[in-house]
């Protein structure tokens, strides 16, 4: 039988079993060259153990830390809608002699200023009234001597003295109204026929049955005047025929404010007709009244010094605005033209006021972008306007949330644009998805991941 050597690793054994059992015998003593050998043996297969292990770990932690590390914020670009402004509002003031516009149910865009007067044209001098003085007659008469709880007021009986004055104003060529010897109205009546008709005999009569004289009447004017601040006016007789009968645009626009603030005025000069019985079918000097919103006040006209206007006018501009509107024309052209003027100064007014777009739905504002490729865009998700005056300036600010990954249709953000008092507001969201990178990206990007 052929004999063989036997195997390394029973040699080892068989070694270690002998050596275990000689140590104590040779008390610690060792045969030279056999030990150290092994003893490196088993410290190298240890160290490699150890380095194993420890790459392990790296390896391990490495993908631990890549594979749960935060993310970082979704870079963003912003693209605020852009908003063209309107061009300025043109507000059509007569271009012939003087002219004043005030303004309130508007302050908002208008300002606060716009309910003193908004504009003038021609200047602020003091200019003849004509016919408009009725309407200073009236107020003073009425100072005086108040309308009762029935709105009629006291009875007035013509005299002799009082019929006589229809003869003298036809031969000035004035307009006048019947007013017989011995006939009564009420004296709501009397000023009705004053102020609808422009009655020149009816305004002297009444001053002169209020304060005796026309020197009374000019006494107590001028307390009232006064008593208003009206400092720009002059009234030397209550018919304006006088062209020193004299006031200011300024003026004006103030005391068709005090008129239309006295509901029986008010009610006055707003009548297309006259609603007297002994007058039946009389028509007011006013043509302008019911159109364009016109409700009042009084026209006024002299040879000398062409037509007025002192006219009040409601405007709506649209469901949540009314303008109210008071405005004064001295020394136009003609009736006709004055007319035509104040049309195009109200639709000026009116046409001012505009719904300026803001943003579309769907519009883009924005993306978002991120290191592992994942893009989304921002859009408004509804629709805005906003309702202006002229070219009142727009701003716009957009605020958007710090984003890693989102879904389509999540609020992102919004944009608010500013327009004078006027602020809206539109939510900003995702269109299009932002998920989280692939674990694979993780591994093989750590400096994106770990360098945040």
């Amino acid at each position: 039988m052929t004999q063989h050597e036997p195997p390394d690793w029973f040699t080892d054994l068989a070694e270690s079993q002998s050596r275990t059992e000689v140590l104590p015998a040779i008390s610690g003593s060792v045969e030279p060259g056999k030990a150290p050998k092994r003893r490196h043996r088993w410290r190298g297969r240890i160290i490699a153990l150890v380095s194993i292990v420890l790459v392990l770990a790296v390896i391990g932690s490495y993908v631990s830390v890549t594979l749960t590390a935060p993310l970082g914020a979704a870079a963003a670009l912003f693209h605020r809608p852009d908003v063209v402004r309107p061009a300025a509002a043109t507000i059509a003031l007569p271009q012939v002699g003087e002219s004043a516009v005030s303004i309130s149910g508007a302050d908002d865009y208008l300002g606060p200023t716009a309910t003193g007067v908004f504009a003038f044209s021609g200047g602020d001098g003091a200019l003849p009234m004509a016919s408009i003085s009725k309407l200073i007659t009236a107020m003073v008469v009425l100072n005086a001597r108040p309308l009762d709880a029935s709105g009629n007021g006291r009875t007035i009986t013509w005299s002799k003295a009082d019929s006589a004055l229809y003869d003298k104003y036809f031969v000035l060529n004035a307009t006048i109204a019947a007013m017989k010897n011995g006939s009564s109205m009420s004296e709501h009546d009397a000023l009705e026929t004053m102020l609808v008709v422009s009655a020149c005999n009816y305004a002297e009569a009444m001053a002169d049955w209020a304060f005796g004289s026309n020197a009374g009447f000019i006494s107590a004017t001028r307390k009232w005047l006064k008593s208003n601040g009206l400092t720009g006016t002059t009234m030397v007789e209550p018919t304006g025929l006088d062209d020193r009968n004299t006031s200011t645009p300024s003026d004006l626009i103030a005391i068709g404010k005090l008129a239309m603030a006295n509901p029986a005025i008010a009610a006055m000069v707003g009548k297309t007709t006259l609603d007297v019985p002994a007058l039946p079918g009389m028509s007011s000097t006013n043509d302008l009244l019911g159109t364009d919103g016109v409700n009042g006040i009084k026209t006024g006209t002299l040879d000398s010094a062409g037509s007025d206007l002192l006219f009040s006018a409601v405007v709506p501009v649209n469901t949540s605005i009314t303008l109210n509107v008071i405005g004064v024309v001295l020394s136009g052209q003609t009736r006709s033209s004055v007319d035509a003027d104040v049309r195009t100064l109200i639709a000026s007014l009116k046409s001012g006021f505009h719904e300026v777009p803001l943003g579309t739905q769907g519009q883009v504002v924005g993306s978002y972008s991120t290191p592992w490729g994942a893009k989304a865009r921002m859009v408004l998700d509804k629709s805005a306007s906003a309702f202006t005056w002229s070219n009142t300036p727009i701003t716009a600010t957009m605020t958007t949330t710090t984003l890693k990954t989102g879904a389509s249709g999540e609020k992102v953000g919004s944009v608010t644009w500013v327009a004078g008092k006027t602020t809206v507001t539109v939510p900003v969201v995702l269109q299009g998805s932002i998920r989280g990178p692939s674990s694979w990206w993780r591994l093989t990007h750590p400096a994106e991941l770990l360098g945040k």
